[in-house]
C-alpha cells in the first residue's frame, strides 16, 4: 500500500513533519512524502491556495508512474482538492475533509483552531461545502503565522492552548487542530488542554490506508 502526502506549499520542513506523523499512524502503509516546489512558502488564505494549484496538478502524472493507492493534500484548506480529485489517478482527500469527518462522528459539535484570520473564510467555506455546518462552533485564529507554527516552541504552544480552550468555551466536543504544522503538537497540547484534539494528518493517514 503506497500513500503520497502532497505538501501545497515549498516548505520541505512541513512536508518532513507531516510525512513523520503520517508515518507512525499508519505503520503498515508505504507512505511518500513531495512537496510543491511551485507554490508559496505557505497557504495563508484562498489567493496563496490559488497559487499552489497548477504545481499540485502537474504532480499527478508523477504520481501515477509511482503507482500511489492513494493521494493526500497536506494542507488543512483542502488546496485544489476538487480539481485534483478529478483528475487523479487514485482516490484523493485533504486533511481538512479528513479532520472534519472523524470530528463529526464524536459526541457533540466540533471546533477548529487554525493559524490567522484570513484563513477563516477558507476553512468556513469548506465546512458548509462538506455538509458540517450544523455541527460545526466555528473556526478560530490563533494569530499564529502557518510558518511559525512549524517552528513550534513554548510561545506557539501557549498561544494555541489559549485558542483550544477559546474553543472548548464556545462548546466544542472535538476540537480540530486546523493546519498541518500543528501535526506534531498534537499530544503535547492534548496534554496542556485535556481536550478531544482531531489531527488532520493522522486521520487523514486511516482515511487514505481503508481507501487503499
Amino acid at each position: 500500500m503506497r500513500l503520497l502526502f502532497i505538501n501545497p506549499n515549498s516548505t520541505e520542513a512541513m512536508t518532513d513533519s507531516v510525512v513523520s506523523v503520517a508515518r507512525q499512524a499508519v505503520p503498515q502503509a508505504e507512505v511518500l512524502g513531495w512537496t510543491n516546489h511551485d507554490g508559496p512558502a505557505a497557504i495563508q488564505g484562498a489567493e496563496d491556495g490559488e497559487m499552489a494549484v497548477d504545481g499540485l496538478l502537474s504532480l499527478l502524472p508523477k504520481a501515477k508512474s509511482a503507482r500511489t493507492d492513494a493521494i493526500v493534500i497536506a494542507c488543512f484548506d483542502d488546496t485544489g482538492l476538487d480539481l485534483i480529485r478529478a483528475a487523479a489517478h487514485c482516490p484523493v482527500i485533504g486533511i481538512g475533509q479528513a479532520a472534519m469527518t472523524v470530528a463529526a462522528l464524536h459526541q457533540g459539535p466540533f471546533g477548529i483552531v487554525t493559524t490567522l484570520d484570513v484563513s477563516v473564510p477558507v476553512i468556513t467555506a469548506n465546512v458548509a461545502s462538506y455538509g458540517y455546518q450544523a455541527v460545526c462552533t466555528g473556526v478560530l485564529a490563533s494569530g499564529v503565522p502557518v510558518l511559525e507554527v512549524e517552528a513550534g516552541g513554548a510561545a506557539v504552544e501557549t498561544q494555541l492552548v489559549a485558542t483550544i480552550l477559546r474553543s472548548r468555551d464556545a462548546g466544542a466536543h472535538a476540537i480540530i487542530l486546523g493546519c498541518a504544522g500543528m501535526c506534531r503538537m498534537s499530544a503535547a497540547l492534548t496534554a496542556r488542554t485535556g481536550a478531544v484534539l482531531v489531527d488532520g494528518v493522522q486521520t487523514s493517514a486511516h482515511l487514505a490506508s481503508a481507501l487503499a
